[in-house]
This record gives structure tokens, sequence and C-alpha cells, in this order.
């Protein structure tokens, strides 16, 4: 839709668009089980399994117990998405143009995942600090019955929502370097395809006057 050009120039917003809707249908599933898995953890007693909690949260609050929070699950899990992807990507680019001392294609295929989870941590680190202070509220909003978001953004005020950031700094970014290596690892024992990062187009050159005629 975009031509090779624009999508080339505009290759961040596409990331963030096309990472930003995936999520944002993606929550709509993930709610119902962050609402319990939050249940159960800051509610000791109340369920052990997610087969005895669903239930009984439905029979005490109807639907409304699994979906209050996913407005603030939207605005912790789309940025942090947006940021996953798009950070990621980036990251790459520039490690191989700035960093790496040869081109990718010279690169082993240990030297490439190396690359990844670099970058990978590297977008985790910014993951966790977008999408830290809407974590905070949904974890409130979950634990307790009849609060609203703005409520619980309120009571934390500003100081309260950044409160076990380094910790999740930690976490985010082990996971998400992780998920990228694990990602990638995948690709290259079974010997699938895996995309060099984006070049400018030859038409795109020739506009810009970066080619010798």
């Amino acid at each position: 839709m975009l031509g090779e050009e624009n999508a080339y120039l505009w290759r961040t917003s596409v990331y963030l668009a096309a990472s930003a809707s995936a999520e944002f249908f993606a929550d709509i599933a993930l709610a119902p089980m962050e609402a319990c898995k939050v249940r159960i953890q800051t509610q000791p007693g109340y369920a052990n399994t997610l087969r005895e909690c669903a239930p009984k949260m439905h029979a005490e609050e109807g639907l409304n117990a699994f979906y209050k929070g996913v407005f603030p699950l939207w605005l912790r899990q789309i940025p942090y998405t947006m940021m996953k992807f798009a950070c990621f990507e980036r990251t790459v680019e520039m490690l191989y143009k700035h960093v790496v001392p040869k081109p990718r294609s010279e690169c082993s295929k240990p030297e490439q995942l190396v690359v990844t989870f670099v970058a990978g941590y590297i977008a985790g680190v910014f993951c966790a600090m977008v999408s830290h202070p809407a974590d905070s509220v949904v974890s409130v909003l979950n634990k307790e019955r009849g609060s609203s978001a703005v409520e619980v953004l309120k009571r934390l005020g500003p100081v309260g929502v950044w409160k076990g950031l380094v910790a999740r700094i930690i976490m985010i970014g082990t996971l998400t370097a992780l998920q990228w290596f694990i990602y990638d690892s995948v690709k290259v024992y079974f010997r699938l395809p895996r995309p060099p990062p984006p070049e400018m187009p030859e038409s795109l050159k020739r506009k810009m006057g970066l080619l010798d005629y």
C-alpha cells in the first residue's frame, strides 16, 4: 500500500502501527487471565487456580470483573509492544551500522544472535519504562473491588506509579532479550528465512543522489 520507498522511509511508523493494532486485539483475550492472575496473587485464600478463580469472579461481579482492567491494560501493553518491536528493529539497524565491524551477511549465526540479544535487552529496558505506570495501576485495580483507574492513579501519585521500576527493568529487559533470542534461534535451527535489516531502495538512492551514474 505504501510502496517500496515510503515503506522504507516510514518503517518506524509501520512498526508502531502494526504492533499497536496487534496488541489491541491480544489484550481483549489477555484481560480475563490478567484479572484472575492478579486476584490470585493479591488476595491469599481467594483461589489457587484459574479454573477455581474465574467462575468465582464471574459469580460475584459478572463479566465486568474480567474487563474492568482492559483500558489500563491497553495503556500498559500497547506502548510496551510498540516499543518492543520498533525499538528492537531500529536498534538492530543501528548496531549493524555503527557497532558491528562487518555487514550482517558476513557475520556468523552466533554473532547475529548476540546482536539479537543485545537489541532485545535494550528494547526491553524502554518497554519497562513506558509501561510501568500503567502496570502499577492495573495491579492495584485488579486487587481492589470498586476502584477506577483514575482513582488508583490519584492515590498512587506521580511517585507511587514508578515504585519498583528498577526491578521491572531487570525483569522485562531480560524477558524481552530472551524472547527475541529464542525466536531468532528457532529460525536459525530450522533454517527459516531471516530477513536482513531494511535497506534503502535503489530508486530512493538515485533520487537522493547517493548512487554514482
